[in-house]
């Protein structure tokens, strides 16, 4: 049990980094391609160890994130701290509400064919992080105290609406991506564990 608690924290820990660092002229940051893996782990740990082992390591999960984004609050960067309230409340609660509900879509489809589970909760579960992130993140509709982050350059207008929309869709894309490409690690540490039980 201890190995998906941490591997779920690594992963929190690396996106938490990869996410200062942006590419793609700052469309994505390096977080977005590990970030997903979060829910390769959730699954894996479902699959292996059932929903309630799995629900443990989304919860070490969470508290990881926590500590990272309160920590990032402290760290002056260029523009101010590396993590707003803002973003840190944003990426609480996608974290934790996303894992949770692909956690529950596994499980409600874990007797179908081996991909159907993984696939359908980590899509799932990819919708709802990237509407929960970057709604409450970077909305202009929605209010905050001025301390906690000004959001006014995530308005610009672009071709699909306020720049934030238009990150939230490129960072969705990169979630579907590495959903589909973990199927392979998924039916490999699965299968493997799978037949030594047997």
């Amino acid at each position: 049990m201890l190995l998906p608690i941490l591997a779920m924290a690594a992963i929190v820990v690396a996106s938490n980094i990869g996410v200062q660092f942006l590419i793609a002229d700052g469309w994505l940051t390096w977080g977005a391609f590990s970030y997903p893996l979060a829910f390769l782990v959730t699954d894996v740990t479902n699959r292996l160890h059932g929903p309630d082992r799995a629900r443990r390591v989304v919860l070490w999960g969470f508290a990881v994130g926590l500590v990272c984004s309160l920590i990032g609050t402290q760290i002056q960067g260029e523009f101010g701290p590396l993590v707003t309230w803002r973003i840190a409340l944003a990426s609480g609660t996608a974290f934790l509400v996303a894992q949770l509900i692909d956690l529950g879509v596994f499980s409600a489809l874990r007797d179908r064919v081996w991909y159907v589970a993984p696939l359908t909760s980590s899509v799932v579960g990819s919708v709802v992080d990237t509407a929960i992130f970057f709604t409450i993140a970077f909305a202009g509709f929605l209010a905050f105290p001025a301390a906690w982050g000004d959001v006014s350059w995530a308005q610009e207008a672009t071709a699909v609406g306020p720049l934030w929309v238009g990150l939230a869709l490129a960072d969705w894309s990169v979630k579907i991506g590495v959903a589909l490409l973990a199927l392979v690690p998924f039916r490999l540490i699965t299968g493997k564990m799978t037949q030594k039980v047997a």
